[in-house]
């Protein structure tokens, strides 16, 4: 692309037909003796120089950025995801590790205690006992040339307990050394060789209150927190002349004579020592030693998913040639038509395998082409919106200045992305940069306006669809892993673009859950607990089975109606409408079901409860480094009422970190874990596929399901329906129209 701007202006665009067109690039744009001194000074420098480029922060043994047994003050780069697999006797761990913020570190934690059996109760295999947990870590200030980084930390938040600590800890770089010191409370403050400075405020936070067993677990035990004994720890990182290896050695605040279960470990000492290989740019591989008694592993599988840009499409159809690398045929070098005498049946079918738009009908107005369709290829709507382009501008004349694509999803008309047909050209050409070329783009609320329809594509009535099926359950008390693999057959009638049936046949392949035989406690109506008879019972199972309808109400309404088995424990009828607003930070949506317990064997029978639920939800866009807010009130389907509050970060290339917590008014009769949360990962499949696809791919990890914060597992969701009038994840793609 060329570094200089088309001087001309905009004078000789055309207008668009009238509307309430935005451009893109107005809107708020959202990374001997003397060798004795030489050799190690020689060294230092090296890895100084070597430690400038360096790859990121390495992961702990509990993860999260730190040295081995304990966190430092570091962050990774925001979009950063880190799997880290450690054991060090007797506890191996499964850590994710998430930094969604620059300031803010996430990890979610599954230990398994190997010399401690799971429970007394409901144990039928005599496994080792397993724990959940989650962490955070919050940067108070950064690292200056005079002061250290400091950051403050919680571990084990809101679970059991058992590895629960609190701690403040600052980190300053001089060369290729990193050197931290913190102070610890709980677990890993357990040595208690300081004395708890909070103890000078409140004589209290010298004690810190047990959990005592059979207690209810998962809250936010705030009483403990920044309480009892307290420990220094800290540490040095050496990044050597080798960039692929470094060097930690490491003060442990824990002297793990209080640990929990009472599994208290011997300490030979409380100096830790390891060193981290790094095999390539995604995987780390960390020895140590540590209590001066125990060898400690690790493998770390690391990305950052907020950088990755989509991978090369050699499987993708090339796109058609325009402007300058245009080919035309000698004998017929005006091959372009009117809108009138163009053969669209056969242009819907390119557009379809060449743009990934399922045309639905083909309009005009005045100097501007409407292609109406729902992308069923291209994750980036711009993408789809430029092979279109690419795809129009060889067939018409220039009757067209204008081209519009209008987004639709199961019959809800979402958006208008329009591009200037010759600007676009220019791009390609070269002639204009992309600075230029964005102020001839425009995004527009769908509306009726008069136009000239030109074509129109006979309705597919019938779609079918075979698809291997897994789920999975890590940790519970029959075995450390319980699994399924499935054949799904799907198949959707379609009796016009706003009324659809779906069904869904999944057939049992392969599955250990003859080992599932423990149904957790409940004081609630069982909801969810009741999964394992749902799981076991048939071999073959109907989990939807569902009538939908759409409409749109307004330019900014839409609305829905759904009836029949809406997920695999309950069926009932329901609707939902949603006001989104085009060009606003914020939406509003409502849902209200009648839904009943269905059989266990997932056909068309049901059990006697059934409950009114329903939600209320604000949908929020903060405007502040990609956060948005999501807040739901309303009944659960055990019939509590509550609020549900989802905080996530929304990355440009459309990645997205989140985390949800629900508080009814089941208060103690939730159980275990006190209330519902969780944390998830939603990753488009096209930053990594060698084609291109606009799905995504979802990990969701849930301590534990219970009965009390539970909602309806809905297959469609007029958010998610709309998700294209999201104009920065446009803006922030433009790009890739030129791909």
């Amino acid at each position: 692309m060329s570094p200089f701007t088309d001087n001309r202006g905009m004078e000789s665009i055309t207008p668009r037909a009238p509307g309430v067109g935005v451009g893109v690039g107005g809107r708020r744009t959202r990374r001997t003796a003397v060798l004795r001194v030489v050799t190690p000074l020689a060294w230092c420098i090296a890895g100084a120089l070597h430690a400038q480029s360096a790859p990121g922060y390495t992961q702990s043994d509990f993860g999260g950025v730190g040295l081995l047994q304990t966190p430092t003050a570091r962050m990774a780069d925001p979009g950063e995801m880190s799997f880290v697999y450690s054991r060090v006797d007797p506890y191996t761990r499964l850590n994710v590790s998430a930094q969604p913020f620059s300031w803010l570190e996430a990890s979610a934690r599954y230990t398994i205690v190997s010399n401690k059996p799971y429970s007394t109760v409901g144990n039928s295999s005599g496994q080792s006992f397993k724990d959940k947990s989650i962490d955070a870590k919050i940067r108070l200030r950064g690292e200056t040339h005079y002061l250290p980084a400091m950051a403050v930390g919680i571990r084990d938040l809101a679970g059991t307990g058992l590895f629960s600590s609190e701690y403040v800890v600052a980190s300053k770089r001089a060369g290729p050394f990193d050197f931290s010191l913190g102070l610890a409370w709980g677990n890993m403050g357990a040595r208690g060789d300081v004395s708890n400075p909070f103890g000078w405020i409140d004589p209290s936070f010298n004690h810190r209150p047990a959990v005592r067993p059979g207690t209810v677990t998962g809250q936010f035990t705030v009483s403990r927190y920044f309480h009892g004994p307290t420990a220094l720890f800290g540490g040095v990182e050496y990044q050597t002349p080798w960039d692929r290896l470094r060097l930690k050695l490491e003060l442990d605040g824990n002297d793990y004579q209080h640990e929990g279960l009472n599994n208290n470990l011997p300490q030979r000492w409380p100096i830790n020592l390891g060193a981290m290989f790094r095999v390539n740019r995604h995987v780390d591989v960390s020895l140590g030693y540590e209590r001066g008694n125990t060898v400690m592993a690790s493998l770390s599988i690391h990305d950052n998913l907020a950088q990755r840009t989509e991978s090369a499409k050699p499987l993708d159809p090339p796109p058609e040639p325009a402007g300058r690398d245009a080919v035309v045929d000698p004998a017929n070098p005006t091959p372009h038509a009117s809108p009138a005498t163009t053969d669209w049946v056969a242009v819907s079918k390119i557009l379809e395998d060449n743009a990934g738009i399922k045309v639905t009908h083909i309009a005009q107005r005045g100097s501007e082409l409407l292609v109406y369709g729902e992308q069923k290829r291209f994750f980036y709507a711009s993408e789809g919106l430029g092979r279109a382009a690419r795809l129009l501008d060889s067939r018409l004349d220039g009757s067209i200045d204008w081209i519009t694509v209008v987004s639709e999803n199961h019959g809800l008309a979402v958006v208008e992305a329009s591009v200037h047909r010759q600007r676009f050209i220019d791009l390609l050409n070269h002639d204009i940069d992309m600075p230029t070329f964005r102020r001839s783009v425009e995004t527009d609320p769908t509306a009726p306006q008069q136009e000239h329809v030109l074509y129109t594509t006979p309705l597919k009535k019938l779609d079918l669809g075979l698809s291997p099926g897994y789920a999975q359950s890590l940790g519970g008390p029959d075995a450390p892993i319980l699994y399924q693999f499935t054949a799904d057959g799907k198949a959707t009638y379609h009796f016009n673009r706003n009324l659809w049936l779906d069904g869904e046949v999944d057939v049992m392949l392969l599955n250990n859950y003859s080992n599932y035989k423990f149904d957790g406690p409940s004081d609630l109506p069982r909801v969810r607990t009741d999964v394992r008879k749902y799981l076991v019972s048939s071999n073959v199972t109907m989990p939807i089975f569902q009538l939908t309808g759409t409409r749109q109400l307004g330019t900014d309404l839409y609305g829905m109606a759904y009836a029949g088995m809406l997920e695999s424990m309950f069926g009932g009828v329901g609707g939902e409408v949603l006001y989104r607003p085009f060009g606003e930070n914020w939406a509003i949506g409502a849902d209200a079901n009648w839904v009943r317990q269905r059989g266990f064997n997932q056909d068309f029978s049901f059990r006697s409860y059934h409950v009114a639920t329903g939600h209320a939800t604000l949908y929020l866009d903060t405007g502040f480094e990609g956060m948005n807010l999501a807040v739901s009130a309303g009944r659960y389907l055990a019939g509590d009422w509550g609020t549900t509050l989802e905080v996530s970060r929304h990355f440009d290339n459309g990645v997205r970190m989140g985390a949800y917590a629900t508080f009814t008014t089941a208060g103690k009769a939730y159980g275990e874990g006190s209330f519902d949360k969780g944390v998830y990962l939603s990753v488009p499949i096209d930053l990594f596929s060698p084609w291109s696809i606009n799905k995504r791919a979802t990990l969701r990890w849930e301590p534990l399901l219970r009965d009390g914060g539970a909602r309806l597992d809905k297959a469609y969701r007029l958010y998610d329906m709309t998700d294209d009038r999201d104009r920065d994840l446009f803006d922030q793609n433009l790009d890739k129209i030129v791909n």
